[in-house]
């Protein structure tokens, strides 16, 4: 299919003039326009289709962003559990060990965290800097273009469950899927970020920050940027599916059995184009859920284990959602009364003042030796 074009192949088109598709991935926000059963019961030509696809593509630029989740095993298994997927977990790796990939049997495929190059091309003028572009990929496989802040995230566990067929992602995320396929990737892009359904758990994730509108882009000193990936092996090829590049990224043949050593090769030199300081990398590994086999075979002290973390995943999940603001106000409502009634609040408020005066004083009297140290080091030079 070519690129900005969404007419349905040969024998498809009574099916895709007449699909209806139902919430979540119809939308009522402000804003955000999405397809919704009016649109695509209308029995409309395709040429039609095509002119409001352009114009959704369009007003969708100004949806607001997704918010940050954090790369963490427990957010983004329950993150795609809430998502309707079952029977799957993530395991942090720490090392690049084909063996310990190996051990994790079945894999699904990996997420792969990394500080996004912003002094350095992020791919050739018209390759990726490593692998190859397979344009005709997106037909057989589902690969969708970013198009919103902060959803490379959730995008990137999409690409590996929804490419999966051996996982069982739910009645809802399978209507999403099938309703995508005959879309071009910038399309499906846009499909999903402004799917109800995905939005909504999305952003249950993210932690609680009632003083930072996360939404919008901060003045000031420049950030670093990070991004997610996914690895995945699909059809006997290794991808790459990344939201930032214009098709799927094919790293060559492999098997499941083979992928562990082949996308360590591929990630080990991805890293090395990095800086030797630079260590801030993060990968995971979506495997089936590890009590099924710890139950199959009557491991109970790997259940009890799995269970366990099941229990502090869910709690640390609960504990980022949670706002804090109210409980910190009433702490230090009660620390006041105390004082107040142990006749020590002002000496108390004297005391605090006291410290942070001297705090102060010697972060200015350190950053006068800092100039002065440059200053010196300039003459030298």
């Amino acid at each position: 299919m070519e690129k900005g074009s969404i007419s349905p192949s040969a024998g498809q088109d009574e099916r895709w003039l007449e699909y209806q598709y139902v919430p979540p991935f119809r939308s009522s926000k402000p804003g955000v326009l999405c397809l919704d059963n009016d649109f695509l019961t209308s029995r409309r030509t395709s040429e039609t289709i095509d002119r409001q696809l352009l114009q959704i593509s369009r007003r969708n630029r100004l949806t607001p962003s997704l918010l940050q989740v954090e790369s963490d095993a427990g957010v983004f298994t329950y993150l795609l559990e809430n998502l309707g997927v079952k029977d799957i977990q993530f395991e942090e790796l720490l090392s690049l060990d084909p063996q310990t990939l190996s051990s994790l049997h079945p894999i699904y495929g990996l997420i792969f965290l990394f500080k996004f190059p912003t002094d350095t091309p992020y791919s050739g003028d018209s390759a990726p800097l490593d692998g190859t572009y397979d344009q005709a990929a997106t037909e057989n496989i589902f690969f969708a273009q970013q198009t919103i802040q902060n959803a490379c995230g959730t995008q990137a566990l999409l690409s590996v469950v929804l490419n999966r067929p051996e996982i069982d992602i739910g009645e809802q995320l399978r209507d999403f899927r099938e309703f995508t396929a005959v879309l071009p990737p910038d399309i499906r892009g846009e499909a999903l970020s402004n799917s109800e359904l995905i939005r909504g758990v999305h952003n249950s994730f993210a932690k609680s920050s009632p003083f930072v509108d996360e939404t919008t882009q901060r003045g000031g000193e420049a950030e670093d940027v990070f991004h997610f990936v996914a690895y995945l092996p699909v059809n006997g090829t290794l991808y790459e599916l990344d939201g930032l590049h214009p098709a799927p990224i094919s790293h060559g043949p492999t098997t499941d059995e083979a992928f562990p050593e082949k996308v360590v090769e591929v990630l080990q030199r991805r890293i090395a184009r990095y800086e030797s300081s630079e260590i801030r990398f993060n990968l995971l590994a979506m495997v089936r859920d590890r009590r099924i086999a710890a139950r199959e075979i009557g491991d109970e002290a790997t259940l009890d284990a799995e269970e366990r973390k099941r229990e502090a995943w869910m709690f640390e999940n609960a504990l980022r959602r949670h706002n804090f603001v109210g409980f910190a106000g009433e702490i230090l409502k009660g620390v006041v009364r105390a004082k107040v009634k142990e006749a020590s609040y002002d000496a108390w408020i004297q005391q605090a003042t006291e410290r942070k005066e001297k705090e102060l004083a010697a972060a200015r009297k350190m950053r006068a030796m800092r100039a002065g140290k440059d200053e010196d080091e300039d003459m030298v030079d």
